[in-house]
């Protein structure tokens, strides 16, 4: 009776990792959404409430992090459990960067608003986009430990940097034609770096997912 207790007790800690996680998650995606309004609205007041709820992320960080110590060294896991709270230590710090390089465009968006608009966004929401999805099924696959799903999501990443190169060009047009656009288009090329590092971070929790459930390391090995 004792050991079925002890093993209750050790599922209900590594389940309240795994919800802490999830809801890191769902935070983060919130953030890469309002990142992006703020910017395609032209919506200051909301990216200061963005940067501001940068702090709720590292948080949950912070708590995470000390979930999981605390179960490292009252449990001792083994195999499949001690790969499962190693890994969840580096994603928690991967989920803690999306949330930075999302305060990062919130940054960029005010100044931007405050000058007049140099272009219509129509390739950056599409990127936003598609980087959030890449985070939530990067969690999803963690969590169910799905590494078909982590896979689909390291293919994923072609389709946001092609959509950076596509923005960066476009900006170059916009800089060789006219040098007053320069300042602006510099701003708005740093945004779309932030969303390619948002689907990169997406990359490597998937990677780390398909470590987890085949304990096999393809980091640096897909195309």
């Amino acid at each position: 009776m004792e050991r079925e207790h002890f093993s209750k007790q050790y599922d209900a800690e590594l389940n309240a990792i795994r919800e802490k996680l999830l809801e890191m998650g769902g935070k983060v995606e919130v953030m890469i959404t309002n990142a992006m309004k703020s910017v395609v609205e032209r919506d200051t007041p909301l990216a200061e409430e963005t940067i501001a709820f940068d702090h709720q992320i590292n948080g949950l960080e912070m708590e995470i992090d000390e979930k999981c110590l605390e179960v490292l060294a009252r449990r001792q896991p083994a195999a499949r459990d001690l790969r499962f709270i190693t890994l969840a230590l580096k994603i928690v710090t991967d989920l803690e960067r999306i949330g930075d390089q999302c305060t990062n465009i919130c940054k960029r968006a005010r100044e931007l608003n405050a000058e007049p608009p140099l272009k219509p966004f129509i390739d950056m929401p599409r990127m936003a986009l598609a980087a959030s999805k890449m985070v939530k099924e990067a969690l999803d696959a963690f969590v169910r430990a799905d590494a078909d799903l982590a896979i689909k999501v390291c293919t994923d990443d072609q389709v946001v940097d092609d959509l950076n190169e596509q923005i960066q060009r476009e900006l170059l047009t916009f800089m060789l034609s006219d040098p007053k656009t320069i300042s602006r288009a510099i701003k708005i090329n740093y945004m779309s770096k932030c969303l390619e590092r948002i689907a990169d971070h997406a990359t490597n929790i998937s990677e780390m997912v398909i470590f987890m459930v085949k304990g096999k390391d393809i980091r640096h090995t897909i195309a």
